[in-house]
């Protein structure tokens, strides 16, 4: 699973124009997405343990970066689930702008958010079948728009769309882009499943980005030939842009796709996200209430119903806000990723590591050195960027530091963990 798929992608447009969109969508999958890729399909085939990144990171350096890392992706996914919630509503208000009035679209997200988690409560295998079924659904739309737009050539250069109030420049684009290009960390796990690794899923994850890459430049390059102005683009917009070229039936087949994208991306990540605090719970850094699991599915039940309310209360801060939010936090917890790499290379060089990230000592620490350049970016847009009165590099350094401050209270509440070392529970 990749990100928000083609649904979400409308504000790079805006931000940077079709020519610099194209280029950035095409570049940023082997700046960011492939290093990460290759980075986590290492360290998840040499320590497949519950938890993960987390894991990995308390392996390499100890507990106490173990619990930044896991604290990081925690508050990261804070900001990136709201962003699901906001994209549906984005998408439903389309079709009917009644959604946005008043506070509407707010319950309609916090209805999302309830659902999904019940879903989770409910048992893994209900969350497989749902996100299959909604995944398969999302691509014929812009199939469509590729193959109706040529006939349009030009023909769209006058034509009259909403008025945009989107405010994204060409950082705001490119962050978007590194979202969207999030999430191949969820296919990494394949690195232990394949014959011949080191050969094969460097080429599986070559072949996987070129498609992603491709379902995300060829509608806009073939929106690009007809006239289209930029400034037309903004969240939701590929419903009334597709509507411009296929009338009201493609417009709603959009729409259905983002609803149910949204839906499904939400739905499948809460199960990977509640993940987190069982393992913590369970290595004794979180109290063992977080690890109690529901008698008949076995999820995590605590730990999804506390992150929903972490969810829920971000719903308001809107798409651009939320994605810069969610690089800049994601983005250390994907330093210390790269730290993790690099250390256990030197620490544990004898490890069995199924794959291997090529370029022996030096490619695992040079793999790393492009996306930590583009989180860059995202540092100098969180500073022209405002929550709660502050900049939103600052509310971000206030929520990195949080975490060592939760983690000495920790501590000092409970030198030794808060309950014993014990086998983990099975999570079905």
């Amino acid at each position: 699973m990749v990100s928000g798929g083609t649904y979400g992608t409308e504000d790079i447009v805006h931000g940077a124009g079709y020519g610099r969109a194209i280029l950035i969508l095409l570049l940023t999958p082997l700046l960011w997405s492939l290093p990460t890729a290759f980075m986590i399909g290492e360290l998840s085939s040499a320590l497949p343990f519950e938890g993960g990144y987390y894991a990995w990171v308390r392996r390499a350096m100890g507990s106490f970066w173990g619990f930044q890392e896991a604290w990081l992706s925690l508050v990261a996914s804070i900001f990136d689930m709201a962003i699901y919630p906001t994209l549906f509503v984005a998408y439903l208000s389309r079709m009917f702008p009644w959604f946005q009035v008043n506070n509407r679209g707010w319950w309609v997200a916090l209805a999302v958010v309830v659902a999904c988690a019940l879903l989770n409560i409910a048992g893994v295998k209900v969350v497989s079948l749902t996100s299959l079924w909604l995944f398969l659904a999302l691509s014929a739309p812009f199939v469509a728009i590729v193959i109706l737009a040529p006939f349009k050539y030009g023909a769209l250069a006058n034509a009259v769309t909403k008025p945009t109030t989107s405010g994204v420049d060409i950082l705001g684009g490119l962050l978007i882009c590194m979202w969207n290009y999030m999430g191949w960390d969820n296919a990494s796990t394949i690195a232990t499943e394949v014959e011949r690794p080191q050969r094969t899923y460097p080429r599986a994850m070559l072949v996987a980005v070129c498609i992603v890459a491709l379902s995300y430049v060829l509608p806009f390059a073939a929106m690009w030939v007809t006239g289209l102005k930029p400034t037309a683009w903004e969240t939701g917009a590929w419903a009334d842009i597709a509507g411009l070229l296929g009338g009201p039936l493609l417009r709603i087949g959009v729409v259905l796709g983002g609803v149910i994208s949204a839906f499904g991306m939400f739905n499948a990540l809460v199960m990977s996200y509640s993940r987190l605090p069982l393992a913590m719970a369970q290595d004794g850094m979180l109290p063992g209430v977080f690890a109690k699991l529901h008698k008949k599915s076995r999820a995590p039940w605590v730990a999804i119903l506390a992150l929903a309310v972490g969810w829920a209360m971000c719903l308001g801060l809107g798409f651009a806000r939320l994605v810069t939010l969610d690089i800049l936090l994601y983005g250390a917890s994907l330093f210390l990723e790269f730290a993790a790499l690099a250390v256990l290379r030197f620490r544990e060089p004898d490890l069995p590591r199924p794959f291997r990230v090529p370029g022996g000592k030096f490619g695992a620490i040079a793999i790393g050195i492009p996306p930590i350049l583009l989180l860059g970016f995202s540092v100098i847009r969180s500073e022209h960027e405002s929550v709660l009165g502050m900049s939103s590099f600052m509310f971000g350094m206030i929520l990195i530091a949080a975490g060592f401050v939760a983690y000495f209270v920790n501590h000092a509440l409970k030198p030794q963990g808060w309950a014993p070392e014990q086998k983990p529970e099975p999570v079905v």
